[in-house]
């Protein structure tokens, strides 16, 4: 398990490099001047020159990219021009509400979508086969921006069983002191069930959006898996020894079909990081997704690269955590290291 993990930390590190290279590349090409939008728009030539030697633009390429990267050495992500504040800080700040979204999120999805795979293969060709397929089709070819205003014109406007669309929590409650940063997380430490059910109730419709969006290819892998599983030999060789339907199905049939199960985890895991911003800009959402999205209409390099570092590093633990998934399921992975 120890050489699989170093081996995998040995390409993630090639991978984060190439991230750090090319956002900083990519910000650097975006339309827009940041020394004339921050100077204004009565800003004389002068005056945008001297903010943008200040900002250390006036600089060539390869010297700007060695300031930022002697500055990420030391973990300095740089200040936000918008807002003044460091841009680490403010990361930090609003990572755990995106993180408590997406894993609401991934955690809906999984609960609906594993099993509806496992009972669509068993019974394929059923009214819940053909129910898991359209399902599984309005989820990937609905766009998620579009999910969220459909459910928040259903639930808020329509029917009135949704609170506001304006945030993680109701004007009237106050934040839990800050433990996790999950409110779900910290209100339950607190004792405080009024926060927890408003902190829930204001959760609830984002998350089911991204549970929409991620559902459709965890039932079809599912599905798709386990059917292959089920047609296998040592299955019909457990049917004929006699054994429980749901020890054939969950013991053998499902073990054996999780590893696709969980490369797809991965891979919906990556697609909510990009639907998360959407879903945090109809929301109203305080998460890291907006707050890269506010930096970008502005122009405002700093937030934008600490984003994409930050949404990358996520991305390399999660891959992390699948590899060593795969030790824990199948042993032969750790040989394959």
């Amino acid at each position: 398990m120890l050489k699989l993990l170093g081996s995998r930390l040995a390409t993630a590190v090639p991978s984060l490099i190439g991230v750090v290279i090319v956002t900083f590349l990519l910000t650097r090409v975006l339309p827009g001047d940041t020394a004339a939008y921050f100077a204004g728009p009565a800003a004389t030539p002068q005056a945008i020159a001297e903010i943008r030697a200040k900002l250390g633009l006036d600089k060539p390429l390869p010297a700007q990219f060695a300031d930022y990267v002697s500055a990420l050495a030391k973990g300095d992500l740089g200040s936000s021009l918008s807002t003044g504040q460091p841009v680490a800080t403010e990361i930090a700040a609003r990572l755990p509400a995106s993180a408590e979204l997406t894993l609401a999120g991934l955690v809906l999805a999984l609960v609906i979508a594993v099993p509806f795979g496992i009972v669509a293969a068993v019974r394929q060709g059923s009214w819940v086969d053909h129910a898991c397929r359209i399902i599984t089709t309005a989820g990937v070819s609905l766009p998620v921006f579009f999910t969220g205003l459909l459910l928040v014109y259903v639930f808020y406007f329509k029917l009135g069983w949704a609170p506001a669309p304006l945030g993680r929590l109701d004007v009237f409650y106050s934040a839990p002191e800050t433990v996790t940063g999950f409110y779900l997380i910290d209100s339950l430490i607190a004792r405080d069930l009024e926060t927890f059910r408003a902190a829930l109730a204001q959760l609830a419709v984002p998350a089911i959006t991204l549970a929409i969006f991620a559902l459709a290819p965890i039932a079809r892998m599912t599905r798709a898996s386990m059917l292959a599983v089920l047609s296998s030999e040592f299955v019909r060789t457990a049917k004929a020894a006699g054994l429980t339907d749901y020890t054939v199905i969950i013991t053998y049939a499902f073990r054996n079909a999780m590893l696709p199960v969980v490369t797809t985890l991965g891979m919906v895991f990556s697609f909510l990081l990009g639907a998360n911003v959407l879903v945090e800009k109809v929301f109203a959402w305080p998460g890291i997704g907006s707050y890269a999205v506010e930096a970008l209409i502005t122009s405002d390099y700093a937030p934008v690269q600490g984003f994409v570092l930050a949404m990358a590093i996520l991305y390399v633990v999660l891959n992390l955590l699948i590899d060593l998934a795969y030790g824990i399921i199948d042993p032969r992975a750790r040989s394959e290291a």
